[in-house]
């Protein structure tokens, strides 16, 4: 059923009453009398119907529903239809409509693979993903607030999703959920899809002249254009758009931290948050336009005819730049950290080191918190038989890496961590905080505030293998414990440290100062003392707490 068709029937056969601001239904075959006292006391949850959840936008009204005391209003376009001529362009405004324009499921997901994707095992059941519809309208948002043109003037948090710059979508995990920090922390939350992957990052400028100029970036630029949605549109949903805290994790992580380099950001975000990823650089120019030569000719065009792959369908496409970054990379022998990506093109993204003044791109500068786990690649996760490893094992482990340094590095971590059993250890080392401290000592370069932090907790689940991996944090901080229950068991003991975590998050949106929030004292992060706080079921900051480890393992 197409989804206007959904809300009409919904509709029907409904008389709606307003009472403050959550409104109250009453079936057309009862009366509120006849409900009686029980079940008046059984609170409804859910409201959904004509008079329900309606917000204004630049472009027409949308309507939602409230979950929860919650206003939710899920697909909202922020952008235009990104295939066809459209593909590989800047993004463009959306089309007003006239009427209301239901905002009640997901938008669609950036095109990206979906083949064979949940394999019937436990990383399946323990990571529960998350995906919809797939296709090029994928400019959507999603908005959670606690009230609609209210003058509150609620921080803002926009949640960019992780994935690296290929996969993933704005609700692809339950800890994105964005439902109990609104309610509970009083603010607007706002998550995003975008394009990703090649049909995101192409770099076809060299081929394709100043027509395709921005082809490489139109990935970021779709955040960008995410923002000024936000900024143009917010105080409808209850926001600052003066207020803004850009926020994600993994791949979403690098996203906050390529957008606070932005010029095009200026003014419009004013908060950063980045959790397991780092990144302050953008890959050369030099390399991605040679890429966008392969891409061209892997097609079997000429570079009269680049207009024709914006014909391609999507999924044909993705092979076919996938193929073409192979052979570019082979030939070339170019080895970059990720094959599409944002491009360092100094004029949408900085070269250089980002934020140290190196391009002559003005970027925002803003407090940020930079945070990550202490387990992200936790190699025995799914292999239990890993438990039991020597440290001489882990030294065997590793020396594909290293070489000749295995055993002083391993040595250097046990030494720094005396607590920690070999399998630990070897996780550590395969999670080296090596790039979230090479961004604090960049971004401190700016003047504002930087907080470091290092997540420790380990659920109670698959015989305690799972430790503090890959994710594992994001639900901590978004009051999502007990709905991401496969990350943390649920229950009391994660819920009390996502308390002060979240608490954390909520003051430094307000006041671009995390403390105040239930944690001890977080004292900015210094290059001198590299100031960490442990996020654990004791919380506390220690200074350098992997410093020999991580000097081991540049020596």
């Amino acid at each position: 059923m197409k989804r206007r068709d959904f809300m009409k029937n919904l509709g029907l056969g409904a008389t709606t009453l307003s009472f403050g601001s959550l409104p109250v239904v009453l079936s057309a075959c009862e009366t509120n009398d006849s409900k009686g006292k029980e079940a008046q006391d059984d609170d409804q949850i859910l409201y959904i119907g004509d008079d329900i959840a309606i917000a204004d936008t630049q472009y027409g009204k949308v309507q939602g529903y409230i979950l929860n005391k919650v206003y939710t209003f899920l697909g909202i376009p922020y952008g235009a239809d990104t295939g066809g001529k459209n593909r590989f362009m800047p993004p463009q405004k959306p089309e007003p409509w006239t009427g209301i324009l239901p905002a009640v499921f997901y938008g669609k997901t950036a095109p990206q693979r979906m083949e064979e994707r949940w394999p019937n095992d436990y990383t399946t059941f323990a990571d529960h993903w998350n995906y919809w519809d797939v296709g090029e309208d994928c400019l959507h948002l999603n908005v959670w607030t606690p009230g609609l043109a209210d003058s509150k003037k609620r921080p803002v948090l926009v949640w960019m999703h992780g994935g690296g710059f290929t996969n993933g979508s704005g609700i692809e995990q339950d800890g994105y959920h964005g439902e109990n920090i609104s309610r509970e922390g009083d603010i607007v939350f706002v998550s995003i899809n975008h394009r990703l992957g090649p049909i995101g990052f192409s770099d076809l400028s060299a081929v394709g002249g100043e027509k395709y100029k921005d082809s490489g970036n139109v990935g970021v630029l779709d955040l960008i254009a995410a923002l000024e949605w936000v900024h143009n549109n917010i105080e409808n949903f209850g926001g600052d758009p003066n207020n803004v805290t850009i926020m994600g994790q993994s791949g979403g992580g690098s996203k906050v931290c390529t957008v606070a380099s932005m010029p095009a950001a200026v003014g419009l975000i004013h908060k950063a948050v980045a959790l397991s990823g780092s990144t302050i650089d953008a890959s050369p120019q030099s390399i991605t336009r040679k890429v966008g030569e392969y891409i061209l000719k892997e097609a079997g065009l000429t570079r009269n005819q680049v207009d024709k792959l914006q014909d391609i369908p999507w999924r044909e496409y993705l092979d076919i730049a996938d193929r073409a970054c192979q052979k570019c990379w082979k030939d070339n022998g170019i080895n970059i950290r990720r094959t599409f990506g944002p491009v360092a093109d100094d004029r949408n993204v900085p070269s250089g080191i980002f934020f140290t003044g190196e391009s002559k791109l003005a970027s925002p500068s803003v407090p940020m918190i930079l945070s990550t786990t202490f387990h992200e690649q936790n190699p025995d996760r799914g292999d239990a038989s890993l438990e039991s490893i020597t440290l001489e094992g882990v030294v065997e482990k590793i020396k594909s890496q290293y070489g000749d340094k295995s055993e002083k590095i391993v040595q250097a971590f046990a030494h720094n961590f005396p607590d920690k059993k070999p399998i630990e250890l070897w996780a550590m080392i395969r999670s080296t905080r090596e790039r979230v401290i090479a961004a604090a000592n960049a971004k401190i370069q700016q003047g504002q505030p930087v907080y470091v932090s290092w997540f420790g907790w380990c659920p109670p689940l698959f015989n305690n293998r799972m430790r503090s991996f890959h994710c594992s944090d994001i639900c901590f901080w978004f009051k999502n414990t007990d709905r991401m229950f496969t990350h943390t068991g649920g229950g009391k003991i994660p819920r009390q440290l996502s308390e002060k975590m979240s608490g954390a998050l909520l003051k430094f949106m307000r006041t671009g100062d995390p403390n105040g929030g239930g944690l001890p004292h977080w004292p900015q992060y210094t290059v001198e003392n590299g100031e960490t706080m442990i996020l654990n079921n004791i919380c506390e900051v220690q200074n350098n707490p992997d410093k020999e480890a991580r000097e081991a393992l540049g020596s």
